[in-house]
């Protein structure tokens, strides 16, 4: 049976479900305000979520974990600071200013200029966790709403979205999408630049050639300045698109079966409200760490839904492939989400996360397959970790349609299961 089929009344009842997740983003956007991870907003967040899910789940747990919230993007202040350090000491090296120590200086230029690429690869490319032990601990939650099967529990989709939102990126807020990619190019420029500046300046190439990579060097400077003011930590967003939208949507699919009495004879419906996704994919990686090797073990076919950021009505697509493009996601829940966006009248093309990460990417290298489900203008969009990403931005539209290739997405796993094609 398709979702379509599951209701005489399915239309209005969809758009009831759409009128609560859009009901209940503006509360917690005027109510409780931005939520930072790991800090309290978050956990009143949670707590409401925690609340409002208990007449539409057979379950709602709670599982706490620990984090450096300021860890992920504070690479970006660290690597600003240390390639100003590092241009600093290879300006003095090569102007010859300290004769005797001019070796050392170029050394140590070149060891800042390594750091700093690792930084930007480890934690933005593959979000490792590489700064954390510098930085305050802090607790966040994923809160997990559970719509148990009828029988024996065969198999499981988890509908997940995060909670967090995020702090504010200063020139997406000034410019928009273009300004953005223009100092993320100026920066990571910049510093490719300075490290070839800093392997150069070893060999003997005689005064000409230094006064050249000097200039080159004192170039960069203006790249890593502007890096060290792209996260305004004095302000967080709203978040209502990026991503209570995801949040509430996911509970809406658990509200309509509620509401339908609908109850699957052997899957599990789960929603999901994940924390601290802005802070590295943290919730994401923490559920999948709890989970799962037990889901593994026990047979169910499982399969995990991020859903993020439904906004832009015309970029809604399904993901295949995450965290910059680098992490590819289960091919077969591709290939059933978009059997079902063509059920639902969308038929959704594959898009790629080729900036950034969603918590689809954690649930996959957790050895969870999984699939994400979003709507964001890739340039990315002028709301995109701003304060414009109010609840005023929101697009019902768009909600709604999201809520409908999830619900079609349920009723096709569970007739079916995972498949190669569909």
């Amino acid at each position: 049976m398709k979702a379509n089929e599951s209701s005489a009344h399915y239309e209005s009842k969809v758009r009831e479900c759409t009128n609560f997740a859009v009901r209940e983003i503006k509360k917690v956007c005027k109510e409780i305000g931005p939520r930072p991870s790991g800090e309290e907003n978050e956990s009143k967040a949670q707590d409401y979520v925690e609340k409002l899910m208990e007449p539409f789940a057979d379950e709602v747990v709670r599982e706490r974990f620990e984090l450096s919230p300021k860890a992920f993007m504070g690479w970006v202040l660290a690597d600003g600071v240390m390639m100003l350090i590092s241009s600093a000491l290879m300006i003095l090296a090569l102007s010859n200013a300290v004769p005797q120590a001019s070796l050392w200086l170029k050394a140590a230029a070149l060891a800042l200029s390594v750091i700093s690429l690792v930084f930007l690869l480890g934690e933005f490319l593959f979000y490792k966790k590489m700064l954390d032990p510098f930085f305050p601990k802090r607790e966040s939650s994923n809160v997990l709403c559970i719509r148990k099967a009828a029988g024996e529990t065969k198999r499981r989709i988890i509908f997940a979205g995060h909670i967090d939102s995020a702090y504010e990126w200063r020139y997406t807020h000034l410019g928009g999408g273009k300004l953005l990619t223009k100092v993320i190019i100026i920066g990571i420029a910049s510093l490719v630049i300075s490290l070839i500046v800093d392997v150069l300046s070893f060999f003997n190439f005689g005064f000409p050639a230094d006064i050249a990579l000097l200039v080159i060097q004192a170039l960069m400077i203006p790249g890593f300045i502007l890096v060290l003011f792209f996260v305004n930590w004095k302000l967080c967003v709203d978040g209502a698109n990026d991503n209570l939208t995801g949040v509430f949507a996911s509970m809406a699919v658990l509200k309509y079966l509620s509401d339908n009495d609908i109850r699957f004879e052997n899957t599990e419906v789960m929603a999901v409200s994940t924390g601290s996704e802005e802070a590295g994919l943290r919730g994401a990686k923490a559920f999948a760490k709890a989970h799962s090797q037990q889901y593994r073990e026990s047979g169910v076919e499982t399969v995990f839904v991020a859903v993020d950021t439904l906004c832009d009505y015309d970029y809604m697509g399904i993901y295949n492939k995450d965290m910059s493009g680098t992490v590819k996601l289960d091919a077969q829940a591709a290939a059933m989400m978009k059997k079902a966006s063509e059920t639902a009248g969308l038929n959704l093309d594959y898009s790629s996360v080729f900036f950034g990460s969603s918590d689809a990417a954690a649930a996959q290298q957790g050895k969870i397959r999984s699939v994400a489900l979003a709507a964001m203008d890739p340039t990315p969009a002028r709301y995109y970790h701003t304060r414009g990403d109010t609840a005023e931005a929101l697009n019902t539209k768009t909600v709604e349609a999201g809520i409908k290739v999830m619900l079609e997405t349920a009723f096709l796993f569970d007739e079916k299961g995972l498949l190669s094609e569909y």
